[in-house]
């Protein structure tokens, strides 16, 4: 396994007019989603094998998403049902701009009730990479049990990518947020963090100062994406830009999921070069590319790119 992914899996029941609030939304559009499922789905298209590991609910909506995975070619063995709350859903408003604004459905939901002894040690200590979120860290036991998978993977020398995507709504506040989000940061081998979930947990307008406040001596990688225009790469021994592609596009739901979907699939087809900083350049313009791609079409699994759809914009 190269790469196994842990947290979430939900519906997003995305508005089918653009422009307006869940509220006034005149339908909504079913799509399979939650960040870490993306990157899982996102990696498997790409052809990196990839598995998911979490809870769902025992019910219509969690064999659902469960079939998604599977038909999208994700191992499911890690992933684990419950009758005791169903699976999150997800209300999203687009604006003109394809920007998103959520609203959540779960108290409880069944991703909240993984705990530390589902977690599949023996599959962490397999896999090259664990890719983790900051939604399971809200409530536990999901908390521990990321925790306790962060830790195996720890001491398996399994690579551990952590992308923090803030959700404030769903975190008491904005406190507890940032202590919660940066609690798991020191445990990171590799951080994907958009600008604006930087300036929030630094509170530094400046990046690099910001990025610098962050840095420890595990981090072999942090990248802040920056939508448009571009992002930018750090290690400790470089830093530079990759500009971004431009597409026409129609909503960003997934699109900082399919950013890191291609990045790990492309260091992991690089295998793993934190030291060539050419290698981490490709890596970093093949993720825009692949987040670029999942721009112009709606929803977020049902979005993210092929090898040929990523191509048309990476070999201009």
């Amino acid at each position: 396994m190269d790469v196994i992914a842990l947290g979430e899996l939900l519906i997003d029941f995305v508005s089918t007019e653009t422009g307006v609030s869940v509220a006034d939304a005149p339908a909504f559009e079913k799509a399979p989603g939650g960040a870490p499922a993306n990157v899982a789905v996102g990696l498997a298209k790409l052809g990196t094998d990839a598995a998911f590991m979490g809870k769902i609910g025992d019910d219509e909506f969690g064999h659902f998403l469960a079939n998604v995975l599977r038909d999208h070619g994700v191992n499911t063995d890690p992933l684990r049902y419950t009758d005791e709350a169903n699976t999150m859903l997800a209300f999203v408003a687009v604006d003109t701009d394809g920007e998103r604004t959520f609203t959540f459905y779960r108290n409880p939901s069944a991703d909240m009730l993984f705990e530390p002894d589902e977690v599949d040690a023996d599959a962490i200590r397999r896999a090259r990479i664990l890719h983790i979120g900051s939604i399971t860290l809200i409530s536990e036991p999901a908390g521990e049990a990321t925790r306790h998978a962060a830790q195996v993977a720890g001491e398996a020398g399994t690579l551990l990518s952590y992308d923090p995507n803030l959700r404030l709504p769903l975190w008491p506040d904005e406190g507890t947020a940032r202590a919660g989000i940066l609690s798991m940061w020191p445990q990171a081998d590799l951080v994907k963090v958009s600008d604006e979930e930087l300036l929030f947990l630094t509170g530094v307008a400046d990046e690099a100062a910001a990025v610098e406040s962050l840095w420890h001596d595990r981090l072999k990688l942090l990248v802040v994406t920056k939508g448009r225009k571009g992002s930018t790469y750090y290690t400790s021994a470089f830093h530079g830009d990759v500009p971004s592609f431009e597409v026409d596009t129609v909503d960003t739901t997934g699109a900082g999921d399919g950013f890191v979907a291609g990045l790990l699939h492309r260091l992991l087809a690089n295998d793993l070069p934190f030291g060539s900083e050419a290698d981490i350049r490709d890596a970093v313009r093949y993720g825009n590319a692949v987040g670029a791609s999942t721009t112009i079409r709606r929803g977020a699994i049902p979005a993210l790119p092929t090898p040929d759809q990523v191509s048309t914009l990476f070999d201009r």
